[in-house]
Order: structure tokens, then C-alpha cells, then sequence
């Protein structure tokens, strides 16, 4: 039988066609059972028809079954996968402008800090729906491999209540290889130990990443046996792009010692010391690049690309489908994880499970990002070893915020998603106490459509919210776009570079944080 695996939130075009892409570009896997299922008809629609197109172009027996109906979608699934963005971007809107009227300015705002914690608050309950489906409808040892974040809460969640095997998933550990990997072939070219034209593959880098997801640390890097974690510091000081645009990930290294899997803007918003004060910001930030820390720049890019996709699609038609000949299968885990498993060829990579052991400096059960690898015997994780001490209390602190975020969202108690929000390393850093009450209230409200489980409580936070205004005790707010907040560009702005819109809207990463 075919293998069958389910997409939700398959209305994302640029990581639905991709992974498609991959998973038939295995000769296996060539005839599997896609069902897609979104909730929204249009987007749904559009992505079947271009996927569809490149399945009938290659003459490929895989076939698509398109659907609204989730449950459905999910009967008899092998592998479930979700790419959701609950409540799109219209509650991503408001994750990013509500905490910048309290002085909180994020770059991406979907793992931690306050857009991070609301987030896990709608797209939790949504998840563990998910799961009940899987345990109701799928095959029994039916996987569920999750790319939504913010991603470590969504595991956790899932993998202590949604009574599912979940991995979660994510390119970071990839793309920052790939930047050692490139400072290594420098090093080793002005050493006199590779030629000048030498081009070094992540390959021959070999590294171990552990940590949590967009926290994980570079805690071994070796090539040809020696052993470069002494050296990292001095490559990327010297590398001539890297030290422009990766100050924040420098900084880190310089005084943790190790270098971190994420970009420069994501790990700028994880810690207390590099966006607290306005005037500070552009001091550690890069404007080439959204994902160099630009104020709210996920939310730009995505909402420029989702623009110009649902206007441009009749073109997208017209385009040559997917040549499978020519295509170059992409660095996401999801499609190697199923190949492992159905084929039996073993693929190592780094997976978001649980710790039970595997890193016992961070809580028991919380969702560590680690190496491990798949065969036809299932997915195995090695016990990594304790962290060095400094990494790993940067990632127990981050770790707690996340316990107190993902059971705020399954329980639906609002102390907690405060308590969340106050211990959280930049809101803490930022707001005080009083602050952090009134901004998790007003975002309770304004995202109330997307919270089903705290129906009972928005109309409290509303009342309180306008108590305060009554009394004169409402917290000072702040009229500021953000520290380094650009324009998002209209359709007809896009135009002029057609070829660029079309690229970045189809683009499975937006960061561009791995190479192709």
C-alpha cells in the first residue's frame, strides 16, 4: 500500500510544494497519498493546483486529495505533518505591534518573548485537536511531524497531552552549519590546508548541536580530527559578511563560548541583554536581511509574499512545473525522516523530543533540540551529556518560560500565561510587573477569536484593562513603529521586481538560512 501522509495547514505554498517535492523525489516514496486539508478554501485550492501540475508533469503515480474536511484528511494517515500559522497574519499583526507599545521590539516573535507565548496560546489547542484525530482516525503508530512554532511549547504540548509521537522539526541546525562550514574553509585556505578554490560541503564539518529549538549550541565542531570550537570566535570576527550582519550570534559566542543555531534577529529577541534599550538596537543589528533583526521583518516578508502570491497565481500557472530530473531535493528534515523509516536508509539530523535524560542539566520533559537517527527500526536519540554550565542556564531559563507557556494554553489559565510573560528574558528585561498584567490582557483581547479555551476569560481582562483607564492607573504606552521597522511594500512596489516577489513568495525559508 501506498504510504499516506496528511499536510495541514497546506495552503502555505512555499513549504506544502517543497516538501511535496521531496518526498517524491524519493523512488519509494514516488506513489505516496498526499492529503492536504487548510481552512482556508482559496489558499487551499491554489497550492493543490500548482502541486498537482507537478505531479502530472513528471508522470508521477503519487496523487493529491484536497480537502477541508480535517478529520477526513487524517483517516488512515501514516504521517501527519502541520505548517499552521493559527490565526494567520492577522493575529501575527498584533504578536508584534501590542508588545511594541510596551517597549518590547521583536524581529520574529514566534518561539518566545511575547509574541512567541501568544502564539503557543492559540496554535496549542489547535495542535492537540490535531491529536485527537491522529489517536481517533490515522494508523496506530501514525507520526507527527510538526514544523509550526513556536516550536518547542507545540511539541511539548503535544507529546505530554496529545498522547502522540511528536517530532518537531526545523532547518536552523542546517543553515548555521553551513555558516561554520564556510568560516572553516576560510580558515583553512588562509592555513594553507586547502587549496584557494576549494569548496568545503557541511559534510566534512563534523559538529554536534544541542539545546533547545533556536537555542541549540555548537558544542562540538571538528574538521579533518582538529578540534575548532577554540577557533570559532576568531573566524567569525574575520569573516567579511558574517561579522556585519551576525553581531548579536558573535556577541554570544564571544561571551558564552559557543556558537548558537540561530539567526542574528531571532536570538536578539531570546535574551536580555541586546534589545532592551531602543537606542542600543541598531548598535547589534544588520538591515541587509529581514532575519538580521529587523523590527517585525518575519511579519513583513510574510505579509509581502502572501500578497503577491494571491495576485500573481494565474502567472504561477503559466510557469514550467517541477522538473523532478533536475531538482535539487532540499535540506528539510521531513522527507528524510520518512525515507528512513519506510526504506530503511539511515538519516542523521537534529530533532526536537522530549529530554528524558538525554541533556540531564535541562528539565526532565521539557523539548530539546539534539542529533539523532532514523531507520526502518524507528527514530532514535543518544543521550548528548550534560551542557557546559553557561549555555545551559541560558536555556533552563528559556526552558521554564516555555513550561509556563504551553500549560497556560492547555489549562487556559491566564496567572500563568502572566507569569509566563514576566519571566520571559526580554519582557522581563523590559517591563515591569504592572506592565506585563496589562499588555498580556490587552493581548487576550485582541486576539479573543483565536483563544477559544479563554472564552470565560477575555471579558475579565477587558473590564481590568478599562478599570485602569477609569483610575487613572493605565501603564505608559509608547507610540514607536519600532526600532528598526520597514516598510511593507505594496503589490505594484513588488512589481518592479517581479522575478525577486516571485522567488521570496514561493520560498519555503524566508530567511534564506540554507544553501541550496
Amino acid at each position: 500500500m501506498p504510504v499516506k501522509i496528511t499536510m495541514i495547514g497546506a495552503g502555505s505554498i512555499g513549504f506544502t510544494r517543497r516538501l511535496m517535492r521531496d518526498i517524491v523525489a524519493v523512488p519509494e516514496l514516488a506513489d505516496t497519498v498526499f492529503a492536504f486539508t487548510d481552512i482556508s478554501e482559496r489558499n487551499l485550492d491554489m497550492v493543490t493546483q500548482l502541486c498537482r501540475r507537478d505531479l502530472e508533469a513528471n508522470g508521477l503515480p503519487a496523487r493529491i486529495e484536497a480537502t477541508l474536511d480535517r478529520r477526513a484528511a487524517i483517516e488512515g494517515a501514516d504521517y501527519v505533518v502541520s505548517m499552521i500559522r493559527q490565526g494567520g497574519l492577522e493575529a501575527f499583526q498584533t504578536d508584534i505591534d501590542i508588545p511594541l507599545k510596551y517597549g518590547v521590539d521583536q524581529c520574529v516573535g514566534d518561539t518566545i518573548c511575547a509574541g512567541g507565548i501568544m502564539y503557543a496560546q492559540r496554535t496549542i489547542p489547535a495542535l492537540l485537536d490535531f491529536c485527537k484525530d491522529i489517536r481517533e482516525v490515522a494508523q496506530p503508530d501514525a507520526i507527527f511531524l510538526n514544523y509550526s512554532n513556536p516550536m518547542a511549547m507545540n511539541t511539548w504540548a503535544c507529546n505530554k497531552y496529545g498522547g502522540v509521537q511528536t517530532i518537531g522539526l526545523c532547518h536552523g541546525v542546517q543553515g548555521a552549519h553551513w555558516q561554520i562550514t564556510d568560516c572553516v574553509n576560510r580558515w583553512a585556505k588562509a592555513q594553507g590546508l586547502v587549496p584557494q578554490d576549494y569548496e568545503m560541503h557541511r559534510s566534512e564539518v563534523d559538529v554536534i548541536a544541542a539545546g533547545l529549538n533556536h537555542q541549540t549550541w555548537f558544542i562540538k565542531v571538528e574538521w579533518r580530527g582538529i578540534d575548532m570550537v577554540p577557533k570559532m570566535l576568531e573566524m567569525f570576527e574575520a569573516h567579511p559578511e558574517y561579522s556585519r550582519t551576525e553581531k548579536v550570534r558573535i556577541d554570544v559566542l564571544r561571551r558564552i563560548g559557543y556558537y548558537s543555531t540561530e539567526s542574528n534577529g531571532h536570538l536578539s529577541e531570546y535574551l536580555p541583554w541586546y534589545r532592551k534599550r531602543t537606542d542600543e538596537i541598531m548598535q547589534w543589528i544588520d538591515l541587509s536581511s529581514w532575519i538580521n533583526g529587523e523590527t517585525g521583518g518575519y511579519l513583513r516578508v510574510c505579509t509581502e509574499g502572501r500578497n503577491w502570491f494571491e495576485t500573481d497565481f494565474p502567472r504561477w500557472l503559466k510557469e514550467p512545473p517541477l522538473d523532478l530530473a533536475t531538482y535539487k531535493r532540499s535540506e528539510e528534515h521531513g522527507s528524510y525522516i520518512i525515507e528512513g523509516l519506510e526504506t530503511g536508509r539511515t538519516y542523521r539530523g537534529h530533532f526536537n523530543v522530549q529530554n528524558r535524560g538525554h541533556i540531564p542539566n535541562l528539565p526532565d520533559g521539557c523539548v530539546i533540540e539534539i542529533p539523532g537517527y532514523v531507520d526502518r527500526t524507528g527514530v532514535h536519540m543518544p543521550v548528548v551529556g550534560a551542557l557546559p554550565l553557561a549555555p545551559a542556564v541560558t536555556c533552563a531559563a528559556s526552558a521554564r518560560v516555555q513550561e509556563l507557556g504551553m500549560e497556560a494554553a492547555v489549562h487556559a489559565d491566564v496567572t500563568m500565561l502572566k507569569q509566563a510573560m514576566l519571566h520571559d528574558p526580554l519582557v522581563g528585561a523590559v517591563c515591569n510587573p504592572e506592565e506585563v498584567w496589562q499588555m498580556t490582557d490587552e493581548m487576550l483581547v485582541a486576539q479573543a477569536q483565536w483563544l477559544p479555551q479563554y472564552a470565560s476569560e477575555i471579558p475579565a481582562a477587558a473590564a481590568r484593562l478599562e478599570k485602569a483607564d477609569r483610575d487613572g492607573t493605565r501603564v505608559r504606552l509608547i507610540e514607536t513603529r519600532g526600532a528598526a521597522r520597514l516598510h511593507t511594500k505594496t503589490v505594484e512596489e513588488m512589481a518592479t521586481d517581479r522575478e525577486a516577489a516571485a522567488a521570496m513568495a514561493g520560498a519555503a525559508d524566508k530567511g534564506k538560512m540554507t544553501k541550496e
